[in-house]
């Protein structure tokens, strides 16, 4: 599949895979200079890119597997989703889970995006559930084991 991509500040880096099997690919931050983000803090980053994700399918914005266990930053929203109608420059929100400030450089790979198909639902309201075995059981209710 080929996915149209626009730079919307000169300097950007297209998204790259990591490896040929590799489901999510890199995103980059675009910075003027390094940023710092505080613990607790969230911060809005450039990737200086757009694209045209087909009908039918969502771009979808994880965190990166070394990002978050090395320095504890991830996405705030923990998966950004990217609408195929959504023209507008590819941002991500990264947050610092960890007890110490943690730096970004211009270039760092920050977080990846995976293009994957999802179904539109109809949903339709009724008065009553088919029952399960399950039924209402929320949190823990199928055990710990």
């Amino acid at each position: 599949m080929k996915i149209a991509v626009k730079k919307v500040l000169p300097d950007a880096k297209l998204p790259t895979y990591g490896s040929d099997f590799a489901a999510g690919a890199d995103l980059y931050a675009l910075l003027e200079e390094p940023c710092t983000i505080a613990p607790g803090e969230t911060v809005l980053l450039h990737t200086g890119i757009a694209m045209e994700i087909p009908e039918g399918y969502g771009g979808f914005i994880y965190a990166r597997s070394g990002l978050g266990v090395k320095k504890g930053l991830a996405p705030a929203n923990k998966v950004g989703v990217i609408d195929s109608d959504y023209r507008g420059e590819i941002r991500v929100a990264l947050h610092n889970h960890g007890a110490e400030a943690q730096t970004v450089e211009n270039g760092e790979r920050v977080a990846q995006l995976v293009i994957a198909p999802f179904l539109k639902a109809e949903f339709e309201e009724r008065g009553e559930l088919e029952d399960t075995v399950r039924g209402a059981g929320g949190f823990g209710s199928t055990g710990s084991r």
